[in-house]
């Protein structure tokens, strides 16, 4: 059986930091180059909220006794095996890791052009994980 406060405590960093990028995210490409300081906080704040979904994924997986995922991308993509989430969200989810990754093992060398124009996918597939991981670990009302 999932861990619901763990995993609501988890879905609120991430919908904090999910809100924080969005905050953030100047009006242009153009501005986000010229500051440091801010692409630094855009790129942290993004990455913690891939990483918050990601080990809620983990969680449930674990928790439901699904087994362990092989990686992030997998992570998600067992969930929608398991109906927890769809699988064109899992997909998409799946593309958020690679940002992720490229976040975390390249910051030097990320394309701010490309980080920029994958923002709003990444944010709203978020955003719709959210959702749904809070409607599984939340029984309905009667």
């Amino acid at each position: 059986m999932t861990d619901a406060a763990l995993v609501l405590n988890k879905l609120s960093t991430l919908r904090d930091h999910v809100d924080r990028v969005r905050r953030r995210r100047p009006v242009s490409v153009e501005v986000l180059r010229r500051d440091i300081d801010l692409q630094d906080a855009l790129a942290m704040s993004l990455l913690v909220a891939i990483q918050e979904a990601t080990d809620i994924a983990f969680h449930i997986s674990a928790d439901e006794g699904w087994g362990i995922p092989g990686s992030y991308a997998d992570a998600f993509h067992m969930l929608a095996r398991h109906r927890v989430i769809d699988t064109p969200l899992a997909d998409d989810l799946a593309r958020t890791v690679a940002v992720r990754h490229r976040l975390a093992h390249g910051y030097a060398t990320v394309d701010l052009d490309r980080l920029w124009t994958e923002l709003p996918a990444g944010l709203g597939a978020l955003d719709r994980y959210s959702a749904a991981i809070a409607q599984f670990v939340s029984p309905p009302a009667c």
